[in-house]
């Protein structure tokens, strides 16, 4: 078995990018800039390069995609740093596990941004996907081609609506009966740095998460939204209303449904 990155990239120094991520193996890496270029290297392994004047992070996964080879791949962002032998702990986990389609794997993160930690080899239901970044997501590749999985264009950093795209990639993985777990083997660590996406408990935030809920939870997102407010309240008091934020994420529930009514 092979296995390859699929890495975004904001306009980066790409040499300096696949030392620092401490890529050992096969990888694409799409970096949007402003330029259109491709090319491969050999840095222990095949590294094709695509430099794209595309924005958004939805468009950068799917143009990984596009161009992905190997058995087994791994979305990987850009502040994210590998541990040695972390192509034989992925193989290892779908040689243990022959029913394992995708398998989403540990990384070492701050406390304020993690959220999960798995615990043992588990299937996973529609109750526990939403938790994980797609940086964690490792799938086979003959069953994202045959699904087609694709990552959702409105949603995450340089998109019209804030963050999202890997729930929704997920919710539609988990829609097409993809046989998903959780390992706790750990691959490597998320590099602190400023978010892409989150700028705070903004107006733009809570509207940008209501048209979310539409799209992950349909008709419940209205029960969603109260409990997001409800567990979320301490970490906004003191930056916007409870009242104003639960009014924000209900004209984002309204303005999902009318977008989703359009693709209908």
């Amino acid at each position: 078995m092979r296995v390859t990155l699929l890495i975004s990239s904001l306009n980066a120094d790409t040499d300096k990018l696949i030392k620092k991520m401490r890529i050992a193996g096969d990888a694409v890496l799409v970096n949007q800039c402003d330029k259109n270029d491709r090319r491969e290297i050999e840095s222990g392994g095949r590294i094709t390069i695509i430099d794209s004047d595309t924005r958004g992070v939805g468009v950068n996964r799917n143009l990984c995609i596009d161009n992905s080879f190997g058995d087994i791949v791994l979305f990987a962002d850009d502040d994210i740093e590998y541990d040695d032998g972390y192509e034989e702990k992925i193989i290892t986990e779908f040689e243990k596990h022959p029913e394992a389609e995708m398998i989403m794997f540990n990384f070492e993160v701050c406390d304020e941004r993690r959220t999960y930690l798995n615990e043992g080899f588990k299937k996973l239901s529609k109750m526990n996907i939403g938790r994980y970044p797609a940086y964690s997501i490792a799938v086979k590749r003959d069953v994202l081609i045959k699904k087609n999985l694709r990552f959702s264009t409105l949603f995450g950093g340089g998109a019209k609506y804030s963050n999202g795209e890997d729930s929704l990639f997920l919710k539609e993985a988990m829609s097409k009966k993809v046989a998903m777990y959780s390992s706790d083997v750990f691959l490597g660590r998320e590099i602190p740095r400023e978010s892409t996406w989150f700028e705070g408990y903004t107006e733009k935030f809570f509207h940008d998460r209501g048209v979310l809920f539409a799209f992950l939870y349909g008709k419940s997102a209205w029960l969603w939204r109260l409990r997001f407010i409800l567990v979320k309240k301490e970490m906004f008091k003191g930056k916007i209303g409870r009242k104003e934020a639960d009014r924000l994420m209900k004209e984002g529930i309204a303005e999902g449904f009318e977008l989703l009514k359009k693709d209908s």
